[in-house]
């Protein structure tokens, strides 16, 4: 059994703070991973403008915003000039390839892209994501090979450049198993591979979990042989980097003694079979825990 660890990475503290603590935990776990960076302006404090979304305000108070985050991160792009993330920290992200861990690309400014790509049009989206590929060739020197959307957003112009742009798999999307995107009856060539666990923010605050208490419920999760074979656990470099870490390391223990194999996602992509992978619709839709809706796996495509 595998188990994938994805570290998405949003901003500019979480990268210079949380990932090193992560590369640090997981290197003595032996565990591997896939790291997804944000790789331009750290705007985060635009996102204040989710205060008008429904349940926006409910899932801050449940997880502690200001404590993962940090006031200034919260300043960052209003009061204070957002830091660009790619410039300042390219040898930390170097540094992350050279442990031996799967690195690629979250997006190029979280805030902007989480916000505006559902409804934005293929110009829009185009640049955006080769504004992230091109910093990322410039910090790697080599193209990225595995793209993971900021908050599970996408259109189907930003799943066509999956494809388009070269990358081997991607993460993007929320589901039970990898498979081939289907948009618009449009087939995308380029596996899936979803994150099939919840997140630690969806579940803090819900029917009695705590911080304390949170690993108990993702382990129940795990507990059997997943159905397809695999999992894919999303963790984020501000939460079980910084605050949540020991978290982290009882999860990561725990999976072990489950039987899991923890992985990057190239280990999971590197064992599919691509010509049979099933084909599946995306959809839009919503996740228990999380404000707004997100793309989900659908129903197989059978056409």
């Amino acid at each position: 059994m595998k188990l994938a660890l994805k570290v998405d990475v949003d901003t500019y503290r979480g990268t210079l703070e949380g990932v090193p603590r992560l590369v640090d935990v997981l290197r003595r776990n032996r565990a591997g991973a896939t790291f997804l960076f944000s790789l331009g302006p750290d705007h985060t404090g635009r996102a204040i403008k989710r205060a008008f979304r429904p349940g926006f305000m409910k899932k801050v108070s449940r997880t502690s915003v200001v404590a993962h985050y940090g006031l200034k991160t919260l300043m960052y792009g209003t009061l204070l000039p957002g830091p660009d993330i790619g410039k300042r920290c390219a040898d930390m992200l170097r540094g992350v390839h050279d442990d031996g861990f799967e690195t690629g690309i979250h997006c190029w400014d979280h805030v902007k892209w989480q916000d505006n790509v559902e409804h934005a049009d293929a110009a829009w989206t185009g640049e955006q994501m080769q504004l992230a590929a091109d910093r990322y060739a410039e910090v790697f020197g080599t193209p990225a090979k595995v793209h993971g959307a900021a908050g599970w957003q996408m259109n189907a112009q930003a799943m066509r450049l999956t494809q388009r742009l070269g990358f081997s798999h991607a993460s993007d999307t929320r589901g039970t198993h990898p498979f081939m995107p289907v948009q618009n009856g449009e087939i995308v060539l380029c596996p899936q591979l979803p994150t099939t666990l919840p997140t630690l923010d969806e579940l803090i605050g819900i029917d009695g979990t705590t911080e304390d208490n949170v690993h108990e419920k993702l382990l129940a999760l795990t507990a059997r042989p997943p159905a397809h074979g695999s999992h894919v656990y999303t963790l984020h470099a501000e939460l079980e980097g910084m605050k949540l870490l020991p978290v982290f390391e009882r999860l990561l223990t725990a999976w072990r003694e489950q039987g899991y194999e923890l992985v990057a996602l190239r280990d999971l992509a590197a064992t599919l079979d691509l010509p049979s992978l099933p084909r599946h619709e995306v959809l839009r839709g919503e996740i228990p825990g999380r404000s707004g809706t997100l793309m989900l796996q659908g129903p197989e495509f059978l056409a």
